[in-house]
């Protein structure tokens, strides 16, 4: 069945793990629940097209934040880095459809590829569009990405025609109503880009060590100014701050995948003071590690750790 939960992995890129789709069908769809599994930044070769089925989201990409309701959508384009989680708490649908550009795009001398899906894939301007119920031709867009789910979900005797075709028809309104520009963004945004993804790179390999600013700034070879300039336009948030994040996430996912001693597992992820990792957990949790793990009814202990992806949490 084509129908997952997604458990986003991430490498050490921040680049996402997870095979969408198969190399006969690179699509897959997926129906997923924000408010028990948050979308750390990642970015794929895939093309994601998503619906909010209910509750308001935070969808961030490109330095750029934006709420988006249920009912609307979004389409994130090829190599973006980009995240998401709730606006608030509660229950947090969202139905997505991953896809490898040539599953529309057929090959690069085709007219699919060269005169509808390169100038979309390959246009600087157009890392996500949002797409809202209320314009018409983003709503027909809107139902062509959930005719695809339902084909990717229900997998009826040629559904594979029907996820291409619906997918097809979405990138043709996207080409047709949102047209390349001809303007490029600004240098030292493009730049950014690529030094955010070396700085994740680093803190990602090393959570559970010693972390300062100036060490994330030299694992991409920049001053901390400029570090602390490219979290908070990129991501909205400083190093530390992010590294805190991450390290909560790493520990929340060991909690309820593990049974090791909370003292542990505050160590492994970066706290050497267990009520400093206690007091922080609660900040970002609303209730202690023991509570936390008590509340989801994890059961006998285990020896070995799972590590898991991290958290973007605001």
């Amino acid at each position: 069945m084509a129908l997952k939960e997604c458990v986003s992995t991430v490498d050490e890129r921040g680049r996402e793990l997870l095979e969408h789709g198969t190399a006969l069908f690179p699509a897959v769809c997926y129906h997923d629940n924000l408010e028990v599994m948050k979308v750390p930044w990642h970015w794929h070769e895939e093309i994601e097209t998503t619906i909010v089925e209910g509750g308001d989201i935070v969808l961030s990409v490109g330095g750029e934040t934006c709420r988006v309701r249920p009912g609307d959508g979004f389409f994130i384009n090829t190599g973006v880095l980009h995240g998401m989680w709730p606006a608030a708490a509660g229950p947090c649908r969202l139905r997505a459809v991953l896809y490898h550009p040539r599953l529309v795009g057929g090959g690069i001398d085709s007219i699919f590829y060269q005169g509808y899906l390169q100038p979309l894939l390959s246009d600087p301007c157009r890392p996500y569009v949002l797409l809202h119920q209320s314009v018409p031709w983003e709503r027909e867009a809107l139902e062509a990405i959930q005719r695809a789910w339902e084909a990717c979900a229900e997998e009826p005797p040629g559904y594979e025609f029907q996820v291409r075709a619906a997918l097809s028809r979405e990138v043709f309104l996207l080409c047709a109503h949102c047209p390349a520009e001809r303007r490029t963004p600004p240098e030292r945004t493009l730049r950014a880009g690529e030094r955010i993804k070396a700085m994740l790179q680093h803190i990602e390999e090393h959570y559970g060590e010693e972390l300062t600013t100036a060490r994330i700034a030299r694992s991409a070879a920049v001053s901390e100014s400029e570090c602390l300039r490219c979290f908070r336009a990129m991501l909205g948030t400083t190093p530390i701050q992010y590294v805190k994040q991450l390290r909560i996430q790493k520990a929340a996912e060991l909690l309820l995948s593990t049974g090791r001693r909370v003292a542990d597992i505050a160590a492994q992820c970066g706290f050497q003071d267990a009520s400093y990792f206690t007091r922080t957990f609660r900040e970002h949790r609303g209730c202690s590690p023991a509570e936390y793990r008590r509340n989801r009814g994890l059961a006998a202990p285990e020896t070995s750790p799972h590590p898991l992806p991290p958290d973007q949490h605001h």
